[in-house]
C-alpha cells in the first residue's frame, strides 16, 4: 500500500501519532488492535523513466515493422540487453522449435542455436534479463541501441540532448 504522511503529532504521553493519506483502504479492512507497521521511503527506481522510454520505443518499432510488441521487445533485449547469468554461466533453455519464444512476454530470450533430439527439432535460447533490472550503464546501452534502430526505421526519437540529459539524471540517481 502506498501513501503520504499528512501529519505527525506528539501525544501527551510522549508517543507519536502519524496520519497518512492512502488511495484505498481495502487492504486495511478487518484490521484492528495492535498491528505491525512498516514504513519506508518510496525511493523510486533509477531506471524507471528510461524503462518507460524503452517501452515507448518498443511500441513504435513494433508498429513500424508490423510485429508484436513482445517480438520487438525480445529482439531489442536480445541485441542490446543483458543475458541472464548464474553460477554455471549463461542461462540457456531448449524449446521445441514449433514454440515461438519470441512472442512470450513472461520470459525474454533470443535464439542462439538449433538441434535435433530423437527426431524433434529444438531451438536453444539465451535467457535475457528484464529491463527493469538494469543499472544505468546497462539501460544506457539498451536505449542507445533501441534509438538507433528506431532512427533507421524513420521513427522520431528524443533528441540526443534529451537522451544525454536522461543519462545524467540516471547517473545522479535523480530519476
Amino acid at each position: 500500500m502506498n501513501g503520504t504522511i499528512v501529519d505527525i503529532v506528539r501525544t501527551f504521553e510522549g508517543r507519536f501519532r502519524v496520519s497518512f493519506d492512502v488511495d484505498s483502504i481495502d487492504e486495511l479492512n478487518g484490521m484492528e488492535g495492535n498491528l505491525s507497521i512498516s514504513v519506508k521511503k518510496n525511493s523510486g527506481r533509477r531506471s524507471l523513466s528510461a524503462n518507460a522510454y524503452f517501452h515507448v520505443l518498443v511500441g513504435k518499432i513494433a508498429e513500424a515493422l508490423r510485429i508484436s510488441k513482445a517480438r520487438a521487445k525480445n529482439t531489442l533485449l536480445g541485441r542490446y540487453g543483458q543475458r541472464e547469468i548464474n553460477d554455471a554461466g549463461q542461462v540457456i533453455i531448449s524449446v521445441l522449435s514449433e514454440i515461438d519464444m519470441m512472442e512470450r512476454e513472461d520470459i525474454h530470450c533470443v535464439p542462439v542455436g538449433y538441434g535435433t533430439v530423437n527426431g524433434k527439432e529444438f531451438t536453444h535460447y539465451a535467457v535475457v534479463r528484464g529491463s527493469h533490472t538494469y543499472n544505468t550503464m546497462e539501460m544506457s546501452k539498451l536505449i542507445d541501441g533501441s534509438v538507433d534502430e528506431a532512427k533507421e526505421l524513420g521513427i522520431e526519437t528524443l533528441s540526443p540532448a534529451e537522451i544525454e540529459r536522461m543519462k545524467r539524471l540516471w547517473s545522479n540517481g535523480k530519476q
